[in-house]
């Protein structure tokens, strides 16, 4: 994740609970447990996601894709 994806979120608090969500939910399995020692996506998801998403699994996701992702979320949890 860049600095100005951070950044995008930081500026949201609107969407801070929906990113800590999604954090939660493709972290893998015992994440505590090794370094970073984040909730950090797996690599496999990871590439998956950008290459469906840009067609380049090495693409640098643009902020405000993330921003639209991270609302598609929320209202998909509002409409659960």
């Amino acid at each position: 994740m860049t600095f100005s994806t951070v950044l995008a979120v930081v500026r949201r608090p609107d969407l801070w609970t929906t990113a800590a969500r999604q954090a939660r939910r493709t972290a893998p399995p015992g994440w505590w447990k090794h370094r970073p020692f984040l909730p950090v996506p797996s690599g496999d998801y990871l590439r998956f996601r950008l290459t469906t998403q840009y067609g380049d699994p090495d693409a640098r996701p643009d902020p405000s894709d993330t921003i639209a992702y991270l609302e598609w979320c929320r209202e998909w949890d509002r409409a659960a």
